[in-house]
């Protein structure tokens, strides 16, 4: 069944206090059928514009989100909690406007899901991250995450318990060949490689580009200079994606894993954290596979959204593949902690000033920084792009 019947089959078996229910339901956005665990708890009173209402308090499991919602006898949601703080409240029309959170004060959603790295104190301190694209090592603990997956290892990325170091993908070299490269280049779900629009524009995008870097770089261009950067509320479609040519990192990613397909890449999307002005930010990016010959290769991350080829050392993967994976990493919002215990950047990098300079001292004028702008992403991780 779909989820939107969930609660009235609830209702029609009766909700009964004490009794667990577990069925599959079917899940539009990864196109399978996934296990939810129905709790049902005792009947409490609910106030809904201003009137009590007895309802009973269910707790739902779900691709690990655990919801709490009060469910009326004939299946009417009165109030639904999410792990990640929202609250849904049943109201009438009028009410609702007039509950409306003045502008002056929300929250901006980036600044609530950003994780902001603590920096272990050492002699000499660590060097600041003034561009991520200077970072050649990065070491860092990382808690409120299970980094046992096998996902998490390889492609410039170590983990040893809870320690996760990143390396520049620069330096990555060819191992034995991956054995399962044919998965990588065969269309998938919102990833339609073999849709003739995608081909004629993947074959335009890498023009006469000869090899794999090459090919692959000229798509990282084609992609981060067409789509255009704003938030999107949908399921990134490659297919689609090509035609609006709007989107954020998912679409990027998407439309870029479908064309390398499309001109026999092999590429798979990776999900995490990445490092932007001073804060790890939900992200998602590709992964090449680069053949050296001799049945040696390599997988190598790039970044079409942040025009990166190859990505810088401060993408964090949490997880591969499509949104089936991706829903793996939803529990960890609001819980992963990062504390930095080493860095290396490019000897003698400094940051980009910005800012006329005065003839009379040469030093530049400060400039304010601008108010960030909600351009980065924070992907599927809510049920739709924010």
């Amino acid at each position: 069944m779909l989820t939107l019947n969930l609660v009235r089959r609830l209702a029609d078996e009766g909700l009964t206090p004490g009794s667990v229910h577990r069925w599959n339901v079917f899940d539009p956005a990864t196109l399978r059928n996934a296990p939810v665990t129905v709790k049902v708890g005792a009947r409490e009173i609910v106030r809904s514009a201003g009137t009590p209402i007895p309802a009973f308090r269910v707790e739902m499991e779900f691709t690990g989100l655990k919801t709490i919602a009060w469910i009326t006898d004939t299946g009417e949601i009165v109030r639904e909690e999410s792990p990640l703080g929202f609250i849904i409240v049943r109201e009438p029309q009028e009410r609702a406007r007039a509950l409306a959170i003045d502008g002056r004060i929300r929250q901006d959603l980036l600044d609530v899901s950003a994780v902001v790295p603590v920096v272990e104190p050492r002699t000499p301190p660590l060097p600041p991250i003034d561009d991520p694209r200077n970072v050649r090592r990065l070491r860092m603990r990382v808690e409120g995450a299970d980094l046992s997956s096998p996902d998490l290892q390889g492609a410039g990325q170590r983990v040893d318990g809870n320690i996760v170091e990143i390396t520049d993908a620069q330096t990555l070299v060819a191992g034995p060949d991956d054995d399962d490269l044919a998965r990588y280049l065969s269309p998938a779900p919102f990833l339609e490689s073999d849709d003739p629009d995608i081909r004629a524009a993947a074959d335009q995008a890498v023009g006469g580009a000869v090899g794999t870097r090459a090919r692959a770089e000229a798509l990282t261009r084609f992609v981060n200079a067409t789509v255009q950067k704003k938030p999107t509320v949908s399921l990134p479609s490659a297919r689609e994606v090509l035609r609006t040519r709007i989107g954020d990192c998912n679409e990027h990613t998407a439309l870029f894993v479908a064309m390398a397909r499309a001109v026999g890449i092999p590429s798979r999307i990776a999900v995490g954290l990445a490092f932007v002005r001073g804060a790890f930010y939900y992200h998602a990016w590709p992964e090449i596979y680069i053949d050296e010959g001799a049945a040696r290769g390599f997988w190598l991350p790039v970044d079409p959204t942040f025009n990166q080829f190859p990505a810088d050392a401060t993408h964090f993967r949490l997880a591969r593949g499509g949104l089936d994976k991706q829903a793996a990493i939803i529990p960890l919002i609001g819980r992963v902690k990062i504390t930095m215990i080493d860095l290396e950047v490019v000897p003698n990098s400094t940051a980009v000033l910005v800012g006329n300079v005065e003839p009379s001292s040469g030093a530049p004028i400060p400039v304010l920084p601008s108010r960030r702008q909600a351009r980065w992403c924070l992907p599927c991780f809510l049920g739709g792009h924010q």
